[in-house]
């Protein structure tokens, strides 16, 4: 749990129950429910010994993992896991949508601005929004742990898919392009991606995984990334130089995802790509020391600690690391939702008013996206539920929980915490809780050698 002293200054992190002492005590009282923040009352960051903390990034074009840790010497011992996640596609979504409106007004000739083409220049640096936003909520997010935890340094994975190799499918030379030595590895790390290390045919995972060509080579096959796939080896020996076509005849269905996702494109690369040097001046920007580490210094680091694959263990896997001691079993789950929206009407199906939205977003207290505790005493939802709230002005607000929505008054509500436009939610961490010693931490991992 974060901990801050009377004047708001960060402390270390202390277990949550130690927390739970602290405040049944009246020593300290709770500042924010997610993630918890609790506050000292008679203590201050200067009469205090402050060791800090670190934290990991494993940046992702749709998820990214955020580590909170303690380290000395190479050791860390990890101490919050947040995945962060983006929403740079219904950003995108949005934006096609709003040209698409202006564009049709304009064509039914009404009363609009006149369109505006090479009349205005972007600035040196600019992001596409989908993409300026997954460095903001990142930046965002470190911000954030800096106020409720001593941070002292940042470890970045140095996100690269080299997307011109990848695409041209052979070695490039001379004014093409010098290839270094992880052009094979770059290619290996990002079928692993694309097929989600799995077996292309049968789907099997956690077991060793060979480079097919899905039109063999013999037949006339490249060595494009569109035509690899990742396979197991019984699935590989077995297809052998057979098409793709005959091999897969009597399972239509993964024939067609197969082909479809050999031809899917590297948006995903493309993004990551696009976005890696932006976030790390604007880490190094904050005034905090920033390491870099390359992604494949990181599933060597995973490799050697035996843990399973996960945004926010990588996180903890980033950069130099000699042995690891613990990793919390569960993960805060972050996604931005928005504060809302300027318009105030809600169209049908051909596009015309149909009902408008009150101007007043506080009904009784209460703001859409507030974290709530409803205590309903009778009826079909009686007990207590946490949840964000979605109000009415008739006072019969809506609890959205993870069992479905309770709707109750205003009066049976506790307000928890203003809506900060993020969604939260939680989950265990992957395969972890199999190695958790007897203390609900995994046990220690170190590094063989």
């Amino acid at each position: 749990m974060f901990v801050l002293d009377r004047h708001g200054h960060p402390l270390d992190p202390c277990h949550p129950a130690r927390a739970r002492r602290l405040l049944a005590s009246g020593r300290a009282v709770v500042v924010r429910h997610t993630p918890f923040v609790i506050r000292l009352r008679d203590r201050a960051a200067a009469d205090s010994v402050v060791q800090g903390v670190e934290a990991g990034i494993d940046p992702g074009s749709q998820h990214t993992g955020i580590a909170v840790f303690r380290a000395g010497e190479g050791i860390r011992t990890g101490l919050y896991g947040i995945r962060l996640d983006h929403r740079g596609g219904k950003i995108r979504d949005k934006l096609a949508a709003r040209a698409a409106y202006r564009r049709g007004r304009r064509s039914r000739n009404l009363r609009y601005r006149a369109p505006r083409f090479l009349n205005r220049a972007k600035p040196k640096g600019w992001l596409a929004p989908s993409l300026r936003h997954r460095v903001d909520t990142t930046l965002s997010w470190v911000a954030r742990l800096s106020r409720w935890a001593p941070v002292t340094a940042v470890h970045v994975e140095w996100v690269a898919f080299d997307t011109h190799t990848l695409s041209a499918g052979k070695p490039l030379e001379g004014v093409e392009y010098q290839q270094g030595t992880l052009a094979g590895y770059e290619a290996r790390e990002y079928l692993l991606t694309k097929w989600g290390r799995r077996c292309a045919y049968c789907g099997a995972s956690g077991v060793p995984l060979n480079i097919d060509h899905i039109r063999p080579r013999s037949r006339g096959g490249s060595d494009r990334i569109s035509n690899l796939a990742l396979v197991c080896v019984p699935c590989n020996q077995a297809k052998s130089a057979a098409p793709v076509e005959v091999f897969l005849a009597g399972r239509p269905g993964i024939l067609a995802k197969v082909l479809a996702r050999a031809k899917a494109p590297l948006r995903d690369a493309a993004a990551l790509n696009a976005t890696r040097w932006v976030l790390w001046r604007a880490l190094e920007a904050t005034g905090l020391p920033v390491a870099t580490a390359s992604g494949g210094r990181t599933k060597w680091n995973r490799s050697r600690t035996g843990m399973p694959k996960s945004h926010t263990l990588d996180a903890l896997h980033v950069g130099d690391l000699k042995e690891v001691r613990g990793w919390p079993g569960r993960v805060l789950i972050v996604a931005a939702g928005g504060r809302g929206t300027h318009c105030r009407t809600r169209t049908d199906r051909f596009g015309f008013p149909r009902l408008r939205m009150p101007r007043i977003k506080q009904i009784h207290g209460f703001a859409t996206g507030d974290l709530v505790r409803a205590v309903v005493p009778a009826g079909k939802h009686a007990g207590t539920h946490t949840g964000r709230v979605a109000v009415r002005s008739s006072g019969s607000h809506t609890v959205q929980t993870s069992s479905g929505p309770v709707k109750t008054s205003w009066k049976h509500l506790r307000l928890l915490q203003r809506a900060d436009g993020y969604t939260y939610n939680a989950r265990g961490e992957v395969d972890v809780t199999a190695r958790s010693g007897l203390d609900g931490r995994p046990a220690p991992v170190s590094c063989p050698g």
